[in-house]
């Protein structure tokens, strides 16, 4: 596995419950900024696998990626019984992103 990637599943597997994180925001802090895709990747191919909490991940205006609405409402459904409001498929980050994460070099 390549280190991006094991970053990546080990920041994803340190949002807490009750926030979210974006793609870029996760991608970032594993230090590559512009691999917010490749993050969406991960979530695809390895959620199963790492029991990653993937339904903490947003894009980046806080909106729920998915646009099939069955798995859209698997991840809205998730973050609700976790105590964040989904309003129109969208979480206020100003309320629920997870900022404490230091970068993953200082970890």
């Amino acid at each position: 596995m390549r280190p991006f990637t094991e970053r990546t599943i080990t920041i994803i597997k340190q949002i807490p419950e009750g926030h979210v994180m974006t793609y870029g925001q996760v991608a970032r802090t594993a230090g590559n900024p512009r691999a917010a895709r490749q993050v969406s990747r991960v979530l695809h191919s390895m959620s199963s696998k790492h029991q990653l909490p993937w339904h903490r991940v947003v894009n980046a205006q806080g909106r729920i990626a998915f646009q099939d609405e069955d798995r859209a409402a698997v991840q809205r459904n998730l973050l609700q019984q976790e105590g964040v409001v989904v309003l129109h498929n969208k979480v206020s980050l100003e309320t629920y992103q997870y900022t404490n994460h230091e970068p993953y070099e200082s970890i």
